[in-house]
């Protein structure tokens, strides 16, 4: 194959891999292994877990590929997004469409065979309710976020069911734990892009809370909410004490964080706000795992 082809052929294989949005894909694979290692007894069996990665990220790279299609002409109008293959004219709306059809299809088929109905059935409510209420809903109210946390919320759902095929207490505390911490994490990120998310016709709160003040409290409040339900995996006996006290510490410093930003009410410490975020959320998990009973 000559050298240019090469190239146009790396091209087009990045440009469908950036249709799956590659980060936001790893974080629901990261959420789906700690659901299902939580709700596994004893020793994880390593088949079973890598059938339900591989089936929730497909059912993930699927949703996120068809929200790239919905959403191309409010894409076009932003500029950190503007360039995305859709927008660019890079791929056709038609490759999009049948590339997530497919990815969705192959990964529902993995979790329904490999990982049983249930693991199937809330992957299915995720990418339903990802793409056909909160998507929509983006350009409608600032509210969008709250019910986006939602889908969200639900790969270690996901991997509970199918590490116990059952919703038992100790999955909707992990589904707590999720939708709070999407609320100050995506609030960081709309306060950053702000005038973008304006360009783009999206209503975020702060497009709508100019001087951030709403903002600031929305992000303290759901920070404390999550440093609250954090310390519940203990009760739940899915813990230990050395989780409890890096839990409260985690949570603590994220709220410090969210309170600061919530003062300062500037780029700067709206983009400290989403690096706490992003760093609270492994951290806790990894604790979460290594301190399981």
């Amino acid at each position: 194959m000559s050298t240019p082809a090469l190239a146009a052929g790396r091209a087009l294989a990045a440009d469908y891999a950036e249709l799956t949005k590659p980060r936001i894909t790893l974080m629901v694979v990261l959420t789906t292994l700690v659901g299902f290692v939580v709700g596994t007894p004893g020793s994880v069996p390593v088949a079973p877990l890598l059938a339900a990665l591989v089936g929730t990220g497909l059912v993930a790279a699927g949703a996120s590929t068809l929200n790239m299609l919905l959403e191309r002409e409010i894409d076009a109008r932003m500029f950190r997004t503007r360039n995305r293959p859709l927008p660019a004219g890079r791929l056709r709306p038609a490759d999009a469409l049948g590339f997530g059809l497919i990815l969705t299809a192959g990964g529902l088929a993995v979790l329904a065979w490999l990982s049983g109905p249930l693991a199937a059935a809330v992957a299915l409510l995720t990418w339903g309710s990802y793409l056909f209420v909160y998507t929509p809903l983006k350009t409608r109210t600032s509210l969008s976020t709250v019910v986006g946390a939602f889908p969200g919320a639900l790969p270690p759902v996901i991997g509970w069911a199918a590490a116990r095929a059952a919703l038992e207490p100790g999955a909707f505390v992990l589904f707590a734990i999720m939708f709070l911490w999407q609320i100050p994490h995506f609030l960081a990120i709309a306060w950053i892009y702000r005038e973008d998310y304006a360009r783009g016709g999206l209503p975020m709160l702060p497009v709508l809370d100019p001087d951030g003040h709403l903002t600031g409290r929305q992000a303290v409040a759901n920070s404390f909410a999550l440093l609250l339900v954090s310390l519940t995996p203990a009760a739940a006996g899915l813990a230990g004490v050395a989780y409890v006290a890096a839990a409260a510490l985690l949570g603590a410093g994220l709220t410090g964080v969210a309170a600061h930003a919530a003062v300062r009410r500037t780029q700067k410490a709206a983009r400290a706000l989403f690096l706490a975020s992003l760093a609270y959320l492994p951290l806790l998990s990894a604790v979460l795992l290594l301190d399981r009973p």
